[in-house]
């Protein structure tokens, strides 16, 4: 074998517990072995911990729990807020930022400032705070926070700098948004209502100023009073005392009339001539019964009046339908003219806002579309269309349509993976939407330079499978497939599973992907397995299925000498194809009645069927049920496209199936894979077993995981134990339980280092599993295909194999297996293979080359199997060089040389918690092992060394959604599930937090605001005086005096200068402030500017009005003025 020379540059002080020269595991057995002779390791390891670090790139999916909705009609861009404090701003396609309140806080309100650049949000805590959106980072300039008041509503005006924030005393504070410090001009609700009432008129829950003079602001209170407010005189109008609670008030643009909704359902309209009845009274929704009286109705939530030129008006509400119509949809209802449209909406209506062309509210309104937040979903109807059709969303909304169990992250997918997936889900898209262009179409965004082929794989709890292009930080769904459509549907009362398995029997648990050979491969939470080829053409085909009997007897006593207890190997010539193949026996029928024996699950359809091109279904492997107990969970799956083989594992063994043969070719419990070299001592199993818990246990449904379906979370290793004391076992069950609601939001456990002696009623599961080159044995001299096995114990075996390479005997000759003992033990389960070439390159796994089995026959070209890096041994120049195997469990990873199997280096990763997800990833043309551990921090250390490079306390709170569906991938980059209906991709790279900026959409675009329509000369001149309001004459410190310092404090925002962070000091924070001030001088001239324009221009209108004045008036005499 080839001499191995020392690490360079630093290399040779390995991480604690072990060197190169005294290497620190053992061998096959456990024991101890002699220092191998001394190597020259010749690589040059170049990653530092200056090429890392952690950063949010982009969030995809609908915001959980949403709570507000705004529209800048300008610039065209839309805000959501939620209750958990979140704000994702949203453009056209590509333009998508999200932004987190630092408290938390649920927000109520938002409002832009329309074509500013600029948005104000209102929290549940009381605190007001103004966003910068000028910048690809949206962050907060200025917050407010109310000490005695909570906040109820808040109004805006157009081009205005004051803003009118309702109390839920009743009332009304005005706030400059400029410098954002309360006016010393407050509206009391004492003042607001005559004196003479003598009850409270509860919380402001409208404001808005008169279309027809801006000095009149309208307040309405909860309780049914209305107040016109005379700003300038400080005085009321009028007011308006109705029985009858008002939820919401919209004004017809003319300022003469306004419509209230209320919680009757009733809409009423007022009249400003005759204030003290109203108008006209309506329930849309509610009918006159037998006796004469209307039939009670729902609240109107909210109301919207809205002119058109060419049409009758639009009045657009939600909620007013009649009580007796018990288990109705929420509903929008559009009325225009006399034609009343109700829109059924698949969730409840949070927030819905009536798009117009344009921003002055006292024009004509024009409006074209109406955004419908809901609970789970985002809708925009169309207007200008009399059927009301719905726009097609181009944003991933329906991450959740189904709840997410699993995700997986490819960013390396072969280039033409994703037209293909594209051009055959595109078959299958929704018709019946708008055709005219989505509304919302605000912010610039182009494809960034640094920009690669990624693809995000969700896994549903209703069993489809979701494709999704994530390149270039944007998210587009691909291609969707269903796995429910491989079995019969359960039929009520059938006694298979159906008494335990509830209403997710399909939910996906792990998906195992080959991009190369588009090999596919979901587990289902019904220990099934069901394996995919992808096919560009249609075909009639029959599933071929086999059923495993894989279940360790728990009054068993599982020692070392009772091995043959437990056969494995199937007979060398029971390898070839049957539709329905059992191991070791055939299925018992199993009556409902009876115990159910050597069944399965889930039936699999047995006739032929007709697939769709994309992935067909090309086998199903199924666990049976064994004396009356259901199989347990898969914990782990690999396939190999170059060996046509197949392994997964649970807490009772280990299998191996060759889908090209369709047969078993491995079935044996964990012990028997060590043989005679079992690492340990095993204590004698209690006979007692508790058959009804371990059931309820093993087949628990799907979801603690997604709050709101009030079910329970059945994950992979939930039923590693039978209920036992065992401290270990559970411990185990909690690390990789991470949705079980009894730990919901407890990662703390303890574990003994040591793990020499096993407690009664512990199952050792399997961990892990990885196919791949590699030496089987010391004594090997060349690589042979392998299986490495890890275990939840933390025990790592290798599993050689003789696979024929040649296509004609690759299909008939049987593949041998045989198991060769332990390698090494580990601290905790065993997480993650990677294996290295002698140059510290990852070895790639030998994968086919993707063939389409239904492409019509070319007698020129037969289609033969092609293998990458799968060829003969006596092949490969390197073949006598070995190469390293990475292996990571929760608490250590460790560098092996193989075919000696000597531990080069040695890393504990944790003491105080444990890795939850550990993966071998390419990031800045080198290799490195990237982890996240349980307390939240994520980690990277490199290869082959283990020297850590950056550890960094990301997630302090982690929870349990989190840690099921956090993945890394290569180029630096991470995700997982932030919530039930959103996907947070993260990166490690400093090379891609660099570039993220470009990468990013822009939300502001310079746009001249509309002007205004010509009013007319009359109007203009001798009419009302909307324009010549000055509210900074009335608000202004000098008018109105300082607001009481107790009332509000004003608190400096942490944002408004990308990058300042970074250049907080020296000669860079220098020319950062310098480049901040001629940024704010520029912006203060064009302000400056404007302000000129404006004035030449209004001074151009006097003297054109003076000029046409004194023309009028030259030639009267004196008496007939």
């Amino acid at each position: 074998m080839k001499k191995f020379r020392k690490v360079l540059d630093g290399l040779t002080t390995s991480s604690p517990g072990g060197t190169i020269g005294s290497p620190s595991c053992g061998s096959a057995a456990g024991t101890p072995t002699s220092a191998p002779t001394p190597k020259d390791i010749d690589i040059q390891e170049t990653l530092v911990a200056e090429n890392f670090q952690l950063c949010k790139t982009v969030r995809h999916g609908f915001p959980y729990q949403p709570t507000a909705l705004a529209f800048d009609p300008v610039q065209k861009i839309l805000a959501i807020g939620s209750r958990t404090g979140g704000v994702r701003i949203l453009g056209r396609p590509g333009v998508d930022c999200y932004c987190q309140h630092e408290s938390g806080a649920a927000v109520l309100q938002l409002q832009f400032l329309i074509n500013e650049g600029a948005l104000v949000s209102a929290c549940a805590d009381d605190t007001l705070h103004l966003w910068n959106l000028r910048q690809r980072r949206p962050a907060v300039l200025h917050s407010l926070k109310f000490n005695r008041e909570r906040i109820t509503f808040c109004h805006l005006p157009f081009q205005s700098k004051w803003l009118y924030v309702g109390t839920e005393r009743g009332n009304t504070h005005i706030v400059n948004i400029e410098s954002f410090v309360l006016s010393g001009y407050v509206i009391m609700w004492n003042k607001a209502i005559e004196l003479s009432t003598k009850t409270h008129p509860g919380p402001v829950v409208h404001l808005s100023d008169s279309p027809k003079d801006e000095g009149k602001l309208l307040i309405g209170f909860e309780s049914g009073t209305i107040v016109q407010w005379d700003l300038r005189g400080k005085k009321a109008d009028f007011r308006i005392y109705y029985d009858e609670a008002i939820h919401s008030v919209s004004w017809h643009h003319e300022g003469k009339q306004f419509m209230c909704s209320h919680s009757d359902g009733s809409l009423t309209l007022w009249n400003l001539r005759n204030t003290t009845k109203p108008f006209q009274v309506t329930f849309p929704h509610g009918k006159i019964q037998k006796d004469g009286r209307k039939e009670s109705c729902k609240p109107i939530l909210k109301v919207e009046y809205k002119t058109s030129r060419n049409s009758e008006p639009f009045v657009v509400f939600s909620g007013g339908l009649s009580y007796d119509k018990a288990g109705r949809r929420p509903t929008l209802t559009i009325m225009h003219g006399k034609a009343i449209t109700v829109l059924e909406m698949d969730y409840p209506i949070v927030e819905f806002m009536v798009l117009c062309d344009t921003p002055y509210n006292n024009e004509v309104q024009e409006p074209y579309a109406v955004v419908v937040l809901l609970e789970k979903d985002l809708i925009v109807v169309d207007l200008t269309q009399s059927n009301f059709p719905v726009f097609e969303n181009p944003y991933p909304m329906d991450v959740h349509e189904s709840p997410v169990t699993c995700t997986a992250y490819f960013a390396d997918c072969p280039p033409d993976i994703i037209p293909i997936l594209y051009s055959i889900g595109a078959k299958h898209k929704k018709t019946g939407y708008s055709q005219k262009e989505w509304p919302i179409s605000g912010g610039t965004w182009t494809l960034g330079s640094h920009t690669y082929p990624e693809i995000i794989i969700t896994g549903h709890a209703d069993g489809s499978i979701k494709f999704w292009d994530a390149s270039a930080i944007t998210l587009q769904m691909l291609y969707k497939l269903k796995t429910s459509k491989v079995f019969e549907k359960p039929k009520p009362g059938e006694g298979r599973a159906a008494d335990l398995v509830e209403e997710d029997p399909f939910a996906v648990q792990m998906v195992s992907w080959c991009p190369q050979s588009r090999i596919f491969c979901v587990v289902g939470i019904s220990a099934h397995i069901i394996l995919y080829r992808f096919s560009k053409y249609d075909a009639n085909t029959q599933i071929v299925s086999l059923d495993v009997r894989l279940q360790c007897e728990s009054d068993d006593v599982i020692t070392p000498s009772e091995n043959e207890n437990n056969p494995c190997f199937p007979e060398p010539g029971s390898h070839s194809p049957q539709p329905h193949h059992q191991y070791p026996a055939s299925p018992s029928s199993g009556t409902p009645e009876g115990n159910k024996d050597s069944i399965p699950c889930l039936k699999v359809k047995d006739r032929v069927v007709r697939v769709p091109p994309g992935y067909q279904a090309e086998l199903v492997i199924q666990l049976l049920w064994v004396d009356g107990e259901p199989p347990q969970q898969i914990t782990t799956l690999d396939i190999n496209s170059a060996y046509g083989l197949l392994a997964f594992g649970n807490c009772s063994g280990l299998v191996v199936v060759d889908y090209l043969q369709k047969t078993i070719l491995l079935c044996m419990s964990t012990l028997d894979l060590y043989g005679a070299a079992d690492p340990y001592q095993r204590l004698t199993r209690s006979p007692r077993r508790n058959r009804q818990s371990t059931s309820e246990l093993c087949m628990r449904g799907l979801s603690n995981f997604y709050s709101d379906s009030k079910k329970r979370i059945r994950t992979s290793y939930q039923s590693l134990t039978e209920l036992s004391d065992n401290q270990q076992s559970i411990d185990m069950e909690r690390s990789k339980s991470p949705t079980s609601e009894s730990r919901e939001n407890s990662f703390s456990r303890s574990r003994s280092s040591s793990v020499s002696s096993i407690d009664r009623d512990t199952k050792e599961a399997i961990t892990t599993l990885q196919f791949g080159e590699s030496y089987g044995r010391k004594t090997d001299a060349l690589p042979t295909p392998c299986l490495w096995v890890g275990t939840s114990l933390g025990v790592v075996v290798v599993i050689p194999m003789s696979v024929p390479t040649e296509q004609e005997e690759r299909m008939e000759e049987p593949v041998t297996i045989g198991p060769s003992g332990v390698v090494l033990l580990l601290k905790g389960s065993v997480l993650r293979f990677g294996f290295l070439d002698c140059m510290g390159v990852l070895i790639q796994s030998p994968h086919e080359v993707w063939r389409d089995l239904n492409a019509p026959e070319d007698p020129d070209r037969p289609r033969r199997r092609k293998l990458i890096n799968f060829s003969p041994s006596s092949s490969q120049d390197t073949c006598g060089e070995g190469h390293l195997a990475v292996v990571c469990s929760e608490r250590q990873a460790k560098v092996l040389l193989m075919p000696s199997q000597s531990c080069l280096f040695v890393h504990n990763i944790t003491e105080s918690s444990f890795v939850l997800r550990a993966d071998v990833v390419s990031v800045c043309n080198s290799v490195c092992l990237a982890c996240f551990c349980a307390n939240g921090h994520i980690m990277t250390l490199s290869l082959p060394s283990l020297r850590p490079l950056v550890n960094v306390n990301y997630l302090p709170l982690t929870d349990m959604r989190i840690a099921r569906t956090f993945c890394f991938t290569n180029g630096g980059q991470a995700l997982y599930l932030s919530s039930p209906t959103e996907i947070q991709r993260i990166t490690y790279s400093q090379e891609m937090c660099d570039n993220l900026q470009e990468m990013l959409g822009e939300l502001f675009t310079p746009i001249e605001t509309p002007e205004a329509q010509n009013r007319g000369f009359l109007k203009g001149f001798f009419g009302g005086n909307a324009h010549t309001f000055d509210r900074e004459e009335l608000f202004g410190e000098a008018a109105a005096g300082k607001a009481s310092r107790s009332l509000a404090q004003h608190i400096p925002g942490q944002g408004g200068v990308e990058g300042m962070k970074v250049a907080a000091s020296g000669v860079v924070g220098d020319l950062a402030r310098a480049r901040v001030a001629l940024d704010e001088r520029g912006q203060r001239l064009g302000e400056l500017e404007d302000r000129t324009a404006l004035m030449m221009t209004s001074a151009e209108t006097f003297s054109k009005h003076a000029h046409e004045l004194m023309l009028k008036c030259k030639d009267k005499k004196w008496y007939q003025f």
